[in-house]
This record gives C-alpha cells, structure tokens and sequence, in this order.
C-alpha cells in the first residue's frame, strides 16, 4: 500500500515580490559586470563589501571619493565599485593616485590592490608617497602570492611556502608590510583578515577620514593556489586559522609583527599619528619663503 501524500500548498504562505527591491550596498556595486572574476571563498569580495560599508560610515560623499588599482586579482576591485574608480598599469596606483589626490585636493583617493602590485613592482612608489604624506588610503589585500599570474612567490610569500617558483619552499626573507610603510611616513597603519569584518569596516571608515597616507593591510584567503599549494584545506579551513592563529595588539611594535608561515598573525591599529600632508607642508613652506608672492593651487569651480 503507497504512503498517503500529503499536500502543503495550503498552509504555506508565499509572499508577494517587493516592487523596487534593493541590495543595500547595490548603488556601490557595477552589478552589470558581475559574475566577478573571483574564485569561491576568496577574501576579496568580502573586504570590498567592508570597504563600502567602512565608506558609509565615514559620512564622505562618494562624489568626491575616487578608487585606484592595478593589475592582479585585488586589482578588479575598482571596476566593481560603483565610483570614479581607474584600473591602471601593473605596480603604477600609487603614481596615479597621487596625481588625482594632487590635482583635485577635494578627492579622497583610495587604492585597493595585491601585496605584489603595491609592495614589489609597485614598492618605489610606495614608499615615496608615504614619505611624502600624500593624503591616500591604500587597502593593500595580501594573499601571499601572485594568484592571478600562477601563484609565483611574492614580496609577501612566508619563509617556507610553496609557490610555483619556489616548489620546495620559498627562500627570500618577506617584506613585513606594516613596518615598512611606518619607517616610510605613514600616519595610519592596520592589518587586520577577512575574518576581522566588524574591525576592518571600522579602520576602513577611519583611515577614509585620516589626512595623509594610511594603510591597511588585510591578510586574505587564496584557496585556489596559495591554498591548494600548501595543502591548507578550504577556504573555510584558512578562516578557522584566522581565529585561531590571529592576535589584536594595538599599538603593536611594526617591527615585531612579521608574518611567520602558519603561525600567530598580530592584527590591530598599530600606528594613528597627525602630521603635515604633502600639500600642507607645500604650502606652509612656500607661503614662508615666498610670501605674497605664493598662489597655492586651488582647482578651478568649473572643473577644467
């Protein structure tokens, strides 16, 4: 004898469809260009979707906010956002974000881009605009290598992993990123995961409103390769490491917050400091020396 079926058409309740019905962060995002070119239980997603909320938070009008990046997987992240955003050359964000930062004072410039775009090929200009205090905030999401390319050791790549160039381990000394942008002239510096959502909105949102050069690096999940390479597990498995492996130290020592292959990673605010930007200093110095005589740069009402 079959079982009875039973027929639940008639208690269950389906809702009429919302007319207008909206993404909360739709207005940030280009969903036009979706599907997005990353890889499932990659981190970037998710700190581009810190990034917008760290910018609602910080009550800065998107009109005068511009997003820079280069090339690599990290690089994407401006032509998703739905803001002045320009995808430049390999390792060049930095020399371009400092035109528009220079050429239009009334922008805050973001770059969001890879450990190797902004530390190896990009790492002149990096240290330049820090030491200049150019008023930037740089999102530097590090995945240890160079995902996009193969997965080849980078200037990031832990003592120890395997990367496609380096298949019994890598053997070149890491930069340690917080450390160099403090020696260099940052007034902000943060690491934080991907794990570290809440806290990593909150440090985007304040080094939006930070005047000069602020830095947040964020130490994101690469399953595909770095990942797969080093035998890690999943995505899901790196995040439990996260957890379990990452210690807050506010006001931490930079130089004691190097990145040991699968071992503690020190996260936190480690640097918030004022001083002149660039353009301040500029114009403090000339008007000094010059006087009257000095003009500082104010960009034309019409825009031209």
């Amino acid at each position: 004898m079959s079982e009875p079926t039973t027929d639940y058409t008639d208690t269950l309740t389906i809702p009429e469809p919302k007319e207008n019905l909206k993404h909360p962060l739709e207005s940030y995002i280009r969903s036009e260009r979706f599907p997005h070119i990353w890889c499932s239980s990659c981190g970037i997603g998710t700190i581009v979707t810190a990034y917008i909320s760290g910018l609602q938070k910080s009550g800065l009008d998107p009109e005068k906010v511009a997003v820079v990046s280069g090339i690599g997987c990290s690089g994407r992240a401006a032509g998703y956002l739905r803001l002045d955003s320009f995808h430049s050359t390999h390792g060049r964000a930095l020399p371009f974000a400092t035109g528009l930062a220079l050429g239009n004072p009334e922008l805050k410039v973001s770059v969001i881009s890879g450990d190797g775009d902004i530390a190896a090929i990009g790492g002149n200009h990096f240290i330049h605009s820090a030491r200049r205090n150019i008023d930037l905030n740089i999102i530097c999401i590090n995945n240890f290598n160079y995902a996009m390319t193969g997965g080849q050791a980078g200037p990031t790549t832990p003592l120890e992993a395997n990367a496609s160039t380096t298949p019994y381990g890598c053997y070149e000394y890491p930069f340690n990123l917080p450390f160099l942008a403090e020696s260099s002239g940052a007034v902000y510096v943060a690491r934080w995961t991907a794990l570290h959502i809440r806290r990593l909105t909150n440090a985007i949102s304040e080094a939006l409103q930070k005047p000069g050069f602020s830095f947040i690096e964020i130490i994101s999940p690469c399953p595909t390769l770095y990942a797969r390479r080093n035998r890690l597990g999943t995505g899901l498995d790196t995040m439990k490491f996260y957890h379990d492996s990452a210690t807050i130290q506010h006001g931490a020592d930079t130089r004691e917050v190097d990145i040991e292959y699968q071992k503690k990673i020190i996260v936190g605010k480690f640097v918030d400091k004022d001083k002149p930007t660039f353009t301040e200093a500029r114009d403090t110095f000339l008007n000094k020396k010059l006087g009257d005589q000095y003009v500082p740069y104010r960009r034309p009402n019409n825009g031209h």
